[in-house]
């Protein structure tokens, strides 16, 4: 018999086992705290007063006997033959009461306020005739328990409840529901029954870091192929990115795609209140994935627990954190061999990671996932507008030309707040409109067109964001205008979307000329009212970051030329000292002033030349509101440098493939304006550029 059988949850004659609940303990128990409750105060007896008692059944001699119960203050009435057949209506039948129970009952302030009122009652009485009350003390022993056993059964219920949540929350992916699992490991085992439904397909775009994980999948799949040349493999891979690049996804992927057990897991989940529980949860981890034989861990923002020991000046030898990042360390490249274990994992600042975590040996490689290119954001456009229903004419190539900076979350986002707006606007299909108002939104955030704005503050705006836009069109190396709007959005009063050039490397020119451009909002209501406002806070705030890099970070400025001070390693975030004197301060100082003044200066030029079109632009603003590039070149002529991507034809290898098959040539044209003068490699990048879109 195949015992396997017998094992398998699944199994359809497997009697599920039942599992004792703690219920049934507790309605027991407060079924016989009612019981008990009944049983004690089950007496039939009728409460009354001593009024009553005194006008109703002492004086007409209705009562045998009086019964006072010192410790419950009340007094028992027992009634003659003749009164139990008088209050016959109140009592029921008198044969129900036994020799020993009373018929009433009332309630007294003391014992000697009683005594006293008795003798009152009783004065006129003969003295053969009195009624002379006997005195009990009886224990109560239903009250006796319920102050013993209530506080015992409160404090009991309370430990049974803690320990569960406890336990559901401790267990974790192998730690079961025992309450003392809290340092087994938390984390989710992905295998051949319990497998993601992810593969490399689904991820689109970041091509280069897509073969590089395949690799590490390749590694466990067929490790022969790398071992009989001598090769070891990897035991560590990290992903590094900014935020939104598609880090777990790629993670996602290798756990659909590759064949052996894959544990995720967050570096939060090694951090517990309890000492020593992270430190148990990572041997716990190990311990499982060597069991597997080939598997892979993937901790996702790593960081959590592999911040740099010597960076953090809080960091203590005895802390939590550190404890748990030096049995990481042991276990991934210590004493003991750890064959067929791939450690994968992701983090946004790899900056701050412990040194001893990046060295050869752990992390072997180091995965940089960045921020998509225009043909990588057609690619994630491509993946994420399958779901929705798009107007026939919809053509997707300028998404991604007007999406630069955009990560693959935010594509994710715009095309989900396309159909949001669609929907909301009650359309059948989503159109091109929906996508630029969807990324408006993401950018400038929601439009408040119900701010109020004075007649004066609108046309400081139109002429602040016409400034902008001039300058930005006339300078060759700024950053072309893609619109320009003065509706409120969020905090900002105006705004002016760009499409910059995606360029790998900057010349001081053309920095410069992205300057001049961020000053020429200010430069503009310089010209016009003759006073600036602060309307240009954030321009300035980017200005000055800008002008700074000039100087002390590439030095592109003839007083400090060729000096770089900017620390890429972070090794000096919690130095004392500056890594230059006052006087070379004094120095960076000045020239960023010098750039700044230079870049307002040209600004101010070009406003002035081109005074007339300047408030014609602004003047259009102010009716219309919003202006786009179509409406700069109808004002100002051609630009003389356009976006290099505005000529390609972004598709797919398999769109590609598709239409060669159909025999149709693909062809990139160049602009209607004259390109501007490139050196040759820029020529070369071009023509590389090109043949890759035809």
């Amino acid at each position: 018999m195949d015992n396997s059988q017998n094992n398998n949850p699944t199994n359809s004659n497997a009697k599920p086992k039942k599992r004792f609940s703690f219920l049934w303990l507790y309605i027991v128990l407060a079924v016989g705290i009612v019981a008990l409750n009944f049983f004690y105060q089950s007496s039939s007896k009728v409460e009354t007063n001593w009024q009553e008692v005194r006008t109703k059944m002492l004086e007409p001699g209705y009562v045998s006997k009086l019964v006072a119960v010192r410790n419950q203050g009340i007094v028992e009435v027992y009634l003659t033959n003749a009164g139990a057949k008088h209050f016959e209506k109140r009592i029921g039948d008198p044969a129900s009461f036994g020799a020993n129970e009373p018929h009433f009952y009332f309630t007294i302030g003391s014992v000697d306020t009683f005594e006293r009122q008795l003798q009152d009652a009783q004065k006129d009485t003969p003295s053969e005739n009195r009624i002379y009350p006997t005195y009990e003390d009886r224990p109560d022993y239903f009250s006796g328990i319920l102050t013993w056993i209530i506080p015992f059964l409160i404090i009991l219920g309370l430990w049974f409840f803690i320990f569960r949540m406890l336990s559901r929350g401790g267990g974790g992916g192998g730690g079961g529901a025992n309450i003392f699992n809290f340092g087994k490991s938390k984390a989710q085992l992905f295998n051949k029954e319990n497998y993601v439904h992810v593969d490399f397909s689904d991820v689109a775009g970041l091509e280069e870091a897509k073969i590089e994980v395949r690799e590490v999948v390749d590694f466990l799949k067929n490790p022969a192929k790398y071992t009989e040349l001598g090769g070891k493999i990897p035991k560590g891979v990290l992903l590094v990115g900014p935020p939104g690049t598609g880090k777990t996804l790629l993670a996602k992927a290798v756990a659909g795609e590759a064949n052996v057990p894959f544990f995720s897991l967050s570096g939060s989940d090694f951090i517990e209140m309890f000492v020593g529980v992270g430190a148990s949860r990572v041997r716990d981890l190990f311990k499982q994935a060597k069991e597997k034989g080939s598997a892979i861990i993937f901790i996702d923002e790593i960081d959590a627990i592999g911040r740099s020991r010597s960076k953090n000046v809080g960091y203590s030898s005895s802390e939590e954190r550190e404890n748990t990042l030096n049995q990481l360390l042991t276990e991934m490249d210590g004493f003991s061999t750890n064959q067929g274990v791939i450690v994968l994992a992701a983090t946004n600042r790899a900056d701050i990671l412990d040194g001893a975590l990046l060295r050869a040996g752990r992390f072997d490689r180091q995965i940089h996932v960045e921020l998509p290119d225009v043909q990588e954001r057609y690619d994630i456009f491509q993946v994420h507008l399958k779901p929705l229903k798009l107007a026939k004419d919809f053509d997707s190539n300028f998404l991604a030309k007007q999406t630069p900076g955009f990560s693959g979350a935010d594509i994710a986002n715009v095309c989900n707040e396309a159909a949001l707006i669609a929907a909301r606007k009650g359309k059948e299909y989503v159109e091109k409109q929906d996508f630029l108002d969807a990324i408006d939104r993401i950018v400038g955030g929601l439009e408040r067109k119900s701010k109020i704005l004075t007649a004066e503050e609108k046309k400081r705006i139109a002429y602040h964001e016409s400034g902008h836009a001039t300058v930005s069109w006339l300078l060759e190396y700024a950053s072309p205008l893609l619109k320009v709007s003065i509706i409120p959005r969020g905090r900002s009063l105006g705004a002016a979307w760009y499409v910059p050039e995606e360029r790998q490397i900057s010349t001081k020119t053309q920095m410069f000329h992205e300057l001049c451009a961020i000053l020429g909002g200010r430069a503009a209501e310089d010209v016009v009212f003759g006073e600036i406002s602060t309307g240009a806070l954030n321009d300035l705030e980017r200005a000055n970051k800008m002008a700074y890099a000039i100087v002390a970070y590439y030095g592109m400025e003839k007083a400090l030329y060729n000096t770089c001070y900017y620390d890429s390693t972070g090794s000096s975030e919690y130095s004392f000292n500056k890594p230059f004197s006052e006087h070379t301060a004094q120095i960076i100082d000045q020239e960023v002033q010098n750039v700044l003044r230079d870049a307002y200066q040209q600004a101010l030029d070009i406003l002035r030349e081109h005074r007339t079109q300047l408030d014609e632009l602004a003047g259009m603003l102010l009716k219309d509101e919003v202006i786009f590039s179509d409406d700069l070149e109808r004002i100002y002529g051609k630009r003389a440098s356009h976006t290099r991507f505005e000529a390609l034809d972004l598709k797919t290898e398999a769109e590609e493939a598709k239409e060669v098959a159909e025999g149709h040539v693909v062809e990139a044209t160049e602009t209607d304006g004259e390109m501007p003068k490139v050196d040759e490699a820029v020529e070369a990048q071009d023509d590389k550029t090109e043949d890759n879109a035809e």
